[in-house]
């Protein structure tokens, strides 16, 4: 095993596995260079790539440590859908029932035929919530959950998808909560942290505060800018980038406003609050280290210290790409986007699609605003997890990319 403890970056590589190295080391003096970062790489269950460096903190060069946390934002949806799976593979939640045989309450407003597949893949139609809502509120979530029961789906569930951005984690999370009698939260770090002994918590206690690095943003891209980055990443044409922008990020669009949960982020300096990191938001809160979300997805595919998540024909059945099928909501009716290049979802994980870095055709995770981005390969037998404390959105994130591409070159 060798050690590497070049410029700002220390950690562990098993040999062969240098080239993650020498990408992670790069990324610090690419464009934009990190502040601070983690790469771990798990294959066939063990841990083969451990590196951080830089910065935890730009402002008081604090040092990015062994034992830093990051909040890795929607690469916590990853997290929350192996929870889902677990019950579906115990028996305990049927991914075709309607989601009232477990929730009854959801059924109002025209949401009653609803099957818990179409909440982890995004086509339930209730990607906002109308609120009024406080940060409050939606950090007691019992509030927001009374919200969702009367909402009425901005389009007939099942026939088309946008991304939930934050009602995910509320959705699944209490569809897990009815069925075990445990937050989403609760559920996590009984089911899957504890006896994988990771460093992870949705929903924060306040002991870990210390070690949780601080969020840094990268210069905002212009529109033409990310325009550019899709046209060269996703092999679609001018017209059909800008339209497709123009429709779904546009400042009043449906998707722009999924992240409010109803008027209660728009204030998005709330993310680095104690308050926030305490509460459960099953869709965008993580706060963990890469190589536990590494070790987590390496588990889903391989025995890990003799213990394995998920199995095999969960996995397939989990992985089944969903969004081929719909239409992607908001877009104008004669522009059609296959769903392999834009939002390739399965249920509760991203597919190949250029915005997400993977290994292989049979890969599924899930990527993180900012940046982060966590998944598994099971033809490989890879877990990887790639998160920073610079963010910045991009399609096509070059930083993950190139360490996906290095763990690829190491095979």
């Amino acid at each position: 095993m060798s050690t590497t403890n070049a410029a700002t970056v220390q950690g562990h590589v098993e040999d062969g596995w240098g080239k993650v190295a020498d990408a992670f080391r790069a990324n610090f003096s690419g464009d934009p260079g990190e502040v601070g970062a983690a790469c771990a790489v798990y294959h066939d269950g063990r841990p083969v790539v451990d590196l951080w460096g830089g910065l935890s903190d730009s402002a008081t060069q604090r040092p990015w440590n062994e034992d830093t946390i990051a909040l890795v934002a929607s690469t916590t949806k990853g997290a929350t859908a192996i929870c889902a799976h677990l019950l579906a593979q115990r028996g305990q939640l049927d991914l075709d029932a309607p989601v009232v045989e477990y929730w009854p309450e959801f059924g109002a407003a025209g949401k009653e035929e609803i099957p818990v597949r179409w909440l982890l893949s995004h086509q339930a139609g209730l990607p906002i919530v109308d609120g009024p809502l406080t940060f409050e509120d939606a950090c007691a979530w019992d509030p927001v959950i009374k919200a969702l029961e009367a909402q009425r789906p901005l389009w007939q569930p099942g026939t088309e998808h946008v991304y939930h951005s934050m009602t995910y984690g509320y959705l699944v999370g209490e569809v897990v909560r009815r069925i075990s009698g445990k937050s989403l939260g609760t559920f996590f770090a009984d089911e899957i942290v504890a006896p994988l002994g990771l460093n992870a918590w949705i929903g924060l206690p306040e002991e870990q505060e210390p070690r949780v690095a601080t969020i840094g943003y990268a210069k905002p891209f212009t529109l033409e800018e990310m325009t550019e980055g899709m046209i060269a990443t996703m092999g679609l044409d001018a017209e059909t980038v800008t339209r497709w922008i123009q429709a779904l990020w546009s400042e009043d669009s449906v998707q722009a406003k999924a992240a409010s949960v109803g008027g209660a982020l728009d204030d998005q300096s709330v993310f680095e609050s104690r308050a926030y990191r305490a509460a459960e938001f099953p869709a965008a809160n993580l706060h963990t280290d890469a190589r536990s979300v590494a070790r987590m997805y390496a588990a889903t595919v391989s025995d890990v210290d003799g213990f394995r998540l998920l199995e095999p024909a969960t996995v397939e059945r989990a992985t089944e790409v969903q969004t081929d099928k719909t239409r992607m909501y908001g877009l104008p009716a004669d522009l059609d986007i296959p769903a392999n290049r834009s939002f390739n979802m399965s249920l509760g994980f991203w597919r190949s699609c250029p915005p997400m870095p993977l290994t292989g055709p049979k890969a599924f995770g899930h990527p993180g605003s900012g940046g982060s981005v966590g998944f598994a390969d099971p033809e490989l037998g890879i877990g990887f997890c790639y998160l920073t404390n610079l963010w910045s959105f991009r399609i096509g994130e070059p930083r993950a990319s190139s360490l996906a591409e290095a763990v690829l070159a190491s095979l």
